[in-house]
């Protein structure tokens, strides 16, 4: 506690993706739109979810949490980036970046974990339909997201007291965007590599384990697939599984270029770029890809405007 007190005086600067050049205006309005989309997006699928009975199943009320953690996981970071930007201030201090860094690592955590545990859903649901209210019953629905949230705060809470326990010097300026715990190591005048190697096994398990639970649900489901003797009904069920596996390659493939590369390989210039990429582009394109592609989302989105659309005419 003594430590924090002793630095909690000084804030850190983030010098951000952007410059104030025409060409980085523009950029940093499409990511703001973005932004947008993403909010409106997650709260519009959020909403239907929990107002439409049709879609109070397991597999919605999980696509409901998933649009809750990409709903914080954008207001964590681009609120902050945008004031910066606008303002031309690009302070931000330590305590706050602390709770910073500590909320995207639990988001973050929360959601691989939660997005693999999916995956087992999509394997009951197509490999044993006619169990499938008893193996995702409420008690069980209500384990996996609660595992998923715990795992992913207590990884956070760790990660934030360590990082912001060791003493920083110099101008304390931090090459990104966000309080983003690599960056903000480089500024540690402590010997961390300890903590950097303890790091990298937690970004394994945490990336690692759920993935491996999706390639054991996802084979399953293949073998199933291929003993149906309808071709209609395997090419049905592969389709119920597109929406998830687009969303595992947009965030595993993100998560695994930033914190999975040897360190000699790390640009601050590359790991902003893909930091944009998950932060902000993957929260918008989640709720785009289960609702597009799903025809009871759709349903459920036409039945809310046309009640709209009564209320307006009487």
């Amino acid at each position: 506690m003594e430590i924090w007190l002793n630095q909690s005086s000084d804030d850190f600067v983030l010098l951000g993706i952007f410059s104030h050049s025409p060409t980085d205006f523009v950029l940093f309005s499409a990511v703001m739109m973005v932004f947008i989309v993403a909010l409106c997006g997650n709260v519009l699928l959020i909403c239907l979810i929990f107002m439409d009975s049709r879609l109070h199943t397991p597999m919605y009320f999980f696509l409901s949490q998933l649009s809750l953690m990409d709903l914080m996981l954008v207001c964590t970071n681009v609120p902050k980036m945008a004031v910066n930007f606008l303002s031309g201030r690009k302070s931000i201090s330590f305590v706050g970046c602390g709770i910073q860094m500590g909320l995207f690592v639990s988001l973050m955590g929360s959601e691989g974990l939660l997005l693999g545990l999916m995956a087992y859903d999509r394997y009951v649901v197509i490999s044993h339909p006619l169990h499938y209210l008893i193996l995702m019953s409420q008690r069980v629905c209500l384990q996996i997201v609660g595992s998923s949230w715990a795992f992913g705060i207590i990884d956070g809470l760790i990660q934030m007291v360590i990082v912001m326990t060791f003493p920083f010097c110099g101008l304390r300026e931090v090459d990104h965007f966000f309080c983003e715990m690599l960056s903000l190591m480089k500024l540690a005048c402590a010997d961390t590599s300890i903590f950097e190697n303890f790091a990298f096994v937690c970004c394994i398990i945490m990336l690692f384990l759920p993935f491996s639970i999706i390639v054991a649900s996802y084979t399953h489901i293949l073998k199933t697939v291929l003993h149906m003797y309808s071709t209609q009904a395997g090419k049905k069920a592969l389709a119920t599984c597109s929406s998830h596996l687009t969303a595992v390659f947009l965030f595993y493939g993100a998560a695994m270029f930033i914190y999975l590369r040897p360190r000699s390989y790390r640009a601050p210039s590359h790991d902003k770029v893909v930091s944009i990429f998950y932060t902000v582009l993957t929260p918008m394109l989640n709720p785009l890809i289960y609702s597009l592609r799903n025809q009871e989302v759709m349903a459920a989105l036409k039945k809310g405007l046309g009640h709209c659309r009564i209320g307006n005419q009487t």
